[in-house]
This record gives C-alpha cells, structure tokens and sequence, in this order.
C-alpha cells in the first residue's frame, strides 16, 4: 500500500516537472478528431493524416456510451466541436454536441435525462501541476481531460465545427 502511494506521489511529481517544458505546437488544423475510449487516446487529423495523438482520461465509469444523467460515461458516437470556454472551470473546454438525435432516442425509450455537459477539458483550475499524472485514472463526469498544456495545443489546431467520433 505504501510503495503504492510513494509511486503515486513520484509520477505526480515527475509529471509537475515535464509538464512545466515547453511543448513544440501544432502548425496545421485538424480537420477530425477520433477518441479511443479503450485505448484512452485522443488522435488529431489533416487530410485522412493521423497528425497527433494524446492520452486521456474519460469518465470514471468509461465501459459502454453514455445512456443517462449521472453515469460517469462517456458519449460514443458521430459528434461536433460546437463551441469553447477560456474561462470554463477546467483549464479551457471545448463542447461536444452530446446528445445527438440517437442519444435523445434512446434515453427518451428509457425513461431518462440522456444528459448533456460533455467537453475534451484541460484539469480543473488551480490542479494544472498535477500534469499527465491525472491519466492514473479515469475521474471525469464523462468528458475527456487532457493536461492544461495538452489543452493549449488541441485549441489552436481544432476549430469550432470539427467532426470528433468517440469510438468504445
């Protein structure tokens, strides 16, 4: 338990450390973006071209698409990047357009709320140091965090109106 919690603290710690170096920016747009909720990666594309990949963290309850309010998935589906927030609660967000039509439907059969507030976010403010450390687990509401650095990056090469499908 203890060699558990020590290693914790040294990879949050090494992460403060990277994350504080300078990170090269993308110099193109993407034009599509494609999250691998299994292999919790965030890929940008220019072109069909796989331009950049990030490792993410989903909601805490990630197995299966997201069916209601409250259950900590995250979407899966055809979506678009509809709008951002510089001064949101996390570092920066951009909004995914979760529900879609198909979302609305099946919660609508369900009975339930399908939910809405889904975002690729950077950390909560004031937590930027705890850097890539917060891919040790999954902890989101069901959006899709990335470090505050990471979050610079993807909101300079992705506008409002690109495509992201959430793959399971």
């Amino acid at each position: 338990m203890r060699a558990g919690v020590l290693i914790a603290l040294a990879v949050g710690l090494l992460s403060a450390l990277t994350t504080a170096q300078p990170v090269p920016t993308l110099n193109i747009r993407a034009d599509r973006v494609v999250v691998l909720k299994k292999a919790r990666e965030l890929q940008l594309f220019s072109q069909g071209k796989l331009i950049k990949i990030y490792k993410v963290a989903l909601g805490g309850d990630p197995v299966g698409p997201k069916t209601r309010l409250g259950d900590h998935r995250t979407p899966e589906g055809l979506y678009i990047l509809d709008s951002r927030n510089a001064h949101s609660k996390f570092y920066k967000s951009i909004h995914i357009s979760y529900p879609n039509a198909h979302d609305r439907a099946t919660a609508s059969k369900n009975g339930v709320s399908p939910g809405g507030d889904i975002y690729i976010h950077g950390l909560p403010n004031g937590y930027g140091a705890i850097g890539s450390a917060h891919r040790l687990r999954d902890w989101t509401d069901g959006c899709i965090a990335v470090t505050d650095t990471e979050m610079d990056e993807i909101w300079k090469a992705v506008p409002n109106g690109t495509e992201v499908e959430i793959r399971p």
